[in-house]
């Protein structure tokens, strides 16, 4: 589906089949992680690679919230304050820090504050949503967005899976993905709905009330359809 935004410069084109299908994040529950084999008693997910920061902004609050965590929430804390959360190189793009072959954020099988990405782990904790303490790409996947502008400056935005071309080659030599694995579609809702709050945060909230609304009619069987010279 697709409609203008109500400044008339940017359309919004959504992936309505993967927003109305049941996937859901299997992490712990038969993730087989993104490694070049099947790595579930790793438990690392998609965690295997440091995150992509889009932006200063983005480290500056991620860095703002490692600051708060402690060594009883964080396995690699001693690690992070020692040396920061960036891995050190010059060039952009910032990523985080890799420590014994995964993110340092991640903490391992047998840790006593919890496996999983600590930044999600003391969020939940706290009573706080994860995507305000984890980096925006690790909030956003599976969903992505890509704008692309046309010579008159208008944008097309369009939102949907992130397959395994949204990592570059790398993506090909995984050799397991979520969203082509039926095994993580085992939603209770459909994305839309479980994701609403990070759909909301990536298109803006008037955008995703105007995409729910025609999703949950949708799902009714009560769309009706426009004239066909207008289609």
């Amino acid at each position: 589906m697709s409609f203008d935004a109500d400044d008339e410069y940017r359309t919004w084109v959504f992936d309505v089949t993967f927003l109305l299908s049941r996937w859901s994040c299997i992490y712990g529950k038969g993730c087989q992680g993104v490694l070049t084999g099947p790595t579930p008693e790793r438990e690392e997910g998609c965690c295997s690679y440091g995150a992509h920061f889009v932006d200063q902004a983005d480290v500056d609050r991620v860095a703002a919230v490692a600051a708060t965590l402690g060594p009883d929430e964080w396995q690699f804390h001693a690690e992070g304050a020692r040396h920061g959360i960036l891995k050190k190189r010059p060039a952009s793009p910032k990523v985080t820090r890799m420590v014994k072959g995964a993110c340092l954020f991640l903490n391992r099988p047998g840790f006593a504050g919890g496996v999983g990405c600590a930044l999600h782990l003391a969020a939940l904790k706290r009573g706080h949503r994860p995507l305000d303490y984890k980096p925006e790409v690790c909030w956003q996947l599976p969903l992505r967005s890509v704008d692309t502008e046309d010579a008159e400056g208008h944008v097309t935005s369009t939102v949907g899976e992130w397959g395994r071309s949204g990592w570059g080659e790398g993506g090909a030599e995984f050799h397991w993905w979520c969203t082509e694995a039926r095994e993580a579609f085992v939603g209770a809702e459909p994305v839309y709905r479980s994701m609403a709050d990070e759909l909301a945060a990536m298109v803006g909230p008037g955008v995703y009330r105007r995409l729910a609304a025609y999703l949950d009619l949708r799902r009714t069987g009560s769309v009706p359809l426009p004239h066909p010279a207008v289609r």
